[in-house]
């Protein structure tokens, strides 16, 4: 089996879908890897760490498509809505597609991939049970976005974060808020609190309070009917506007007294919960800081602007979507980890063995034979199921 590895095109792009250290393990699965030139460089990836470790360097895209089986991406058309649809014409029908997809969110793209004979699998559709974890890349990248989600607000802030008792007086801690308590929330919780700010977090679901404890924050519990706030993946429901109404008046006064906002809270496949109001900014601290990490999907706080940084009522807010691009070397790593193991799993004897007996490929396998198969896919977009 041939596995191809294309620059990623998105604009702004920096990681890479395969690093040169997994290389020795898709070869010792009797694989071969094809790198178009310049694909891991804006990571810190060069050509010559991939040659080194028996890898073929391709001159172009077209050419690392014409002979892949199976091809890694980290965009695949469909979460890329910017030039992913270039790559249409350069795939074929039986070759392997696996990547960030975005299946829940863009029907059309899923159909087109279907049309070309791909056999595409969505990592973000990977099911969270214990063998799955090294193959998790919706939670590696979501622990780059929660750490870096961080760095920015405490740079942007006017404060320290950490208390300092120094000669010239005593500096209280900041007071981080994170709202939604996922991969992305935990990280960030614990990378403030190894700055030295005061954590705390809130989510909808109550499972959540043990994991927020854990890592030192404290958990703000709401007057709220929360036994049906999360689904059997374990991810929050969607809740009603009288439900959100009411969640969002008793979490003015926590926002109120916060200095720092993240926003993580999502929803798979549906509109990112409005937590924050205007009117809710307004009542922050001038040189308050909100970083929206739901941006991408309608944000969690009202004023936020996609993939821009704004100041509203003296509150700045970021509106980055694509964090997990701003620490390519690490969050690549991560993801050829992830998308490695994925593959390690089908791989038999050099042949691809698609189980879908096996719930980690039934979970993720879109389309198939010209079809789109995923049943969670199909519902969501109001298709029928495939036969």
């Amino acid at each position: 089996m041939i596995i191809g590895v294309p620059k990623e095109s998105f604009p702004g792009e920096r990681r890479v879908a395969l690093v040169p250290s997994s290389i020795a393990n898709l070869t010792k699965a009797k694989c071969e890897v094809v790198v178009e030139t310049g694909a891991g460089i804006a990571a810190g990836y060069p050509d010559a760490a991939y040659a080194e470790k028996g890898a073929k360097i391709a001159a172009s895209r077209a050419e690392v498509f014409g002979a892949a089986d199976i091809v890694f991406q980290v965009l695949c058309h469909g979460a890329n809505d910017q030039t992913g649809r270039e790559d249409l014409p350069l795939m074929r029908s039986g070759q392997v597609l696996i990547g960030f997809v975005r299946p829940l969110g863009s029907p059309q793209t899923v159909h087109e991939i279907a049309e070309k004979g791909v056999i595409a699998f969505a990592v973000e559709l990977m099911p969270r049970i214990t063998r799955s974890q090294s193959m998790d890349a919706l939670s590696a990248m979501a622990t780059a976005c929660g750490y870096k989600a961080v760095l920015l607000a405490a740079d942007a802030l006017p404060r320290f974060f950490p208390m300092l008792m120094t000669a010239a007086g005593t500096i209280t801690p900041a007071r981080v808020l994170v709202l939604g308590a996922g991969v992305a929330g935990l990280q960030a919780l614990a990378t403030a609190r190894r700055l030295g700010a005061v954590v705390s977090a809130y989510d909808v679901r109550p499972a959540a309070k043990e994991q927020v404890q854990s890592v030192g924050a404290r958990f703000v519990e709401l007057a709220l009917e929360t036994s049906q706030s999360q689904d059997a993946r374990g991810y929050a429901r969607a809740q009603d506007e009288d439900f959100l109404k009411r969640q969002r008046e008793l979490l003015t006064r926590v926002i109120a007294e916060s200095d720092v906002v993240i926003g993580t809270a999502t929803i798979p496949g549906k509109h990112a919960p409005l937590l924050v109001t205007s009117e809710m900014v307004k009542g922050m601290a001038p040189g308050s800081v909100i970083v929206d990490l739901a941006a991408e999907r309608g944000g969690n706080c009202e004023l936020t602007k996609l993939n821009q940084v704004v100041i509203e009522h003296g509150v700045t807010i970021f509106g980055y979507f694509n964090l997990a691009s701003s620490v390519p070397f690490h969050a690549s790593q991560m993801y050829s980890n992830n998308l490695t193991a994925f593959a390690l799993n089908m791989l038999k004897d050099g042949r691809l063995n698609i189980d879908t007996q096996d719930e980690i490929v039934s979970a993720t396998l879109v389309t198939r034979d010209g079809k789109v198969v995923n049943p969670l896919v199909l519902a969501s977009n109001s298709v029928p199921l495939a036969s």
